[in-house]
């Protein structure tokens, strides 16, 4: 059994929707069990036990926000080398993939031998508070089916 953590940040609830919709899209694949929570609640010391950990971050002036900044900072210190990552954003406007490109760096600056294992994914809200649009609630949807597959091959 393939354990996932999806771990987020949500102001206004549209990280938190591409999250339930990301485990969504997970659970059409057998073997794997995610575990969605926002970052607040994740237990550092039960990280072990996860073989891949997911972020999400709104995008927050062209990066992700400072409280997910800072839960990548622990998590270097969590040693988790060799763990395998990905991360999402939500955006707003013009700003598709600035966020979830910096999440990215930022793993692999902050975790010795992370191992990213697909681009991230970058989903449009409409508006501040939302909603997110419904092409890309199916993209979530599509993009956890596919790093479901990609963990069942391994």
């Amino acid at each position: 059994m393939v354990k996932i953590l999806i771990a987020y940040e949500s102001k206004y609830g549209n990280t938190k929707l591409v999250a339930e919709k990301i485990t969504e899209g997970m659970k059409k694949v057998r073997g794997l069990k995610p575990d969605v929570c926002e970052i607040k609640e994740v237990d550092l010391g039960s990280l072990q036990k996860y073989d891949v950990i997911m972020i999400g971050s709104p995008n927050h002036i062209g990066g992700p926000t400072r409280g997910v900044r800072k839960f990548i900072d622990a998590l270097g210190k969590q040693g988790l080398e060799g763990k395998v990552f990905a991360a999402f954003d939500t955006y707003l406007g013009g700003d598709f993939e600035k966020a979830v490109k910096k999440l990215e760096k930022r793993i692999a600056e902050k975790i010795p031998g992370a191992e990213v294992l697909s681009p991230g994914l970058s989903v449009r809200v409409r508006g501040m508070k939302g909603p997110v649009s419904e092409e890309g609630l199916a993209k979530a949807v599509e993009f956890g089916r596919m790093i479901a597959a990609k963990l069942k091959n391994r």
